[in-house]
């Protein structure tokens, strides 16, 4: 295996239309180079995002068995990235999966999906979010949006932010025993939003537009971008700004398209992401 190509497992559901997880995941993490692995968690027919009546196959039970047999063949991964989980049966089996299945070395990614705009998604109660949090401080990094790093530092959420309050966020999150932290969705005006990242004892804001629309799957878009990059030895910070570019091209790309409402055209992008990966290593 290369330096730059590596082998990455990623946990999350399949939404099979939607433009959300894994049919997200699989294809980023491919085009960054790395052999990608998948364990879904579940398998729905659509996202639940404005879709009605969709199908929901829960793979709760044989998460653990496809990883018995990985460690049976003696498979080891260089990086494992979590997105959406369930429940909290699925995230012990993932905090199995990190004690039984890491490289020598091994990089974890952990996006806490459970919340935004201040609240749970459906189904969530504060027993998962307690759970999660076992799961986030067994990460080296995460990428909580602004209403989830709220429910696991306690804090109280707010609808507009200033970085006093960021700055006291990412710190909760870290004195608890959070490892890197990449904060999304970081506003502090009505036109901007950014990311925030806290490694090591250094903090680094990028900033960009905000963009007048709301897409699916932009938050699952940045963590493959992102966990893509820093496969590729690129630094977190580089990493993050090169996740945050990505995304918001492929937002822009559905801007004028209202049929696309549940997803965003990323695809198109791909060779633009590829390109950026290569730039962002010389």
């Amino acid at each position: 295996m290369s330096m730059t190509c590596r082998r990455l497992l990623s946990i999350q559901d399949i939404s099979c239309l939607g433009q959300c997880s894994l049919t997200v995941a699989l294809p980023i993490l491919s085009a960054a180079g790395h052999e990608t692995c998948i364990l879904p968690s579940a398998v729905l027919s659509t996202h639940t995002g404005g879709f009605q009546g969709n199908t929901f196959r829960d793979l709760t039970e044989d998460m653990p068995l496809i990883a018995a047999h990985w460690l049976r063949e003696k498979i080891r991964f260089d990086a494992i990235c979590t997105g959406y989980l369930g429940s909290a049966a699925q995230i012990r089996h993932v905090l199995d999966i990190f004690r039984t299945l890491k490289g020598d070395p091994c990089v974890t990614f952990v996006d806490p999906a459970m919340a935004d705009g201040g609240r749970l998604y459906r189904g969530f109660d504060m027993a998962f979010v307690k759970a999660m949090k076992e799961l986030v401080l067994q990460a080296d990094i995460i990428l909580p949006n602004i209403t989830e790093a709220c429910l696991l530092t306690g804090e109280t959420y707010r609808e507009t932010c200033d970085p006093a309050f960021v700055h006291r966020l990412i710190r909760s999150l870290r004195e608890q025993g959070a490892g890197t932290i990449v904060l999304t969705g970081v506003s502090y005006q009505e036109n901007r939003t950014g990311v925030m990242v806290l490694e090591g004892e250094t903090e680094f804001l990028y900033e960009h537009p905000l963009l007048p629309r709301l897409c699916h799957g932009t938050g699952d878009i940045f963590a493959a971008a992102f966990a893509g990059a820093c496969m590729r030895g690129i630094p977190v910070k580089d990493s993050a700004i090169l996740a945050a570019d990505f995304t918001l091209r492929c937002v822009e790309r559905t801007m004028n398209d209202p049929a696309h409402w549940y997803g965003v055209h990323f695809e198109a992008e791909l060779p633009r992401y590829i390109q950026s990966l290569a730039g962002s290593e010389n």
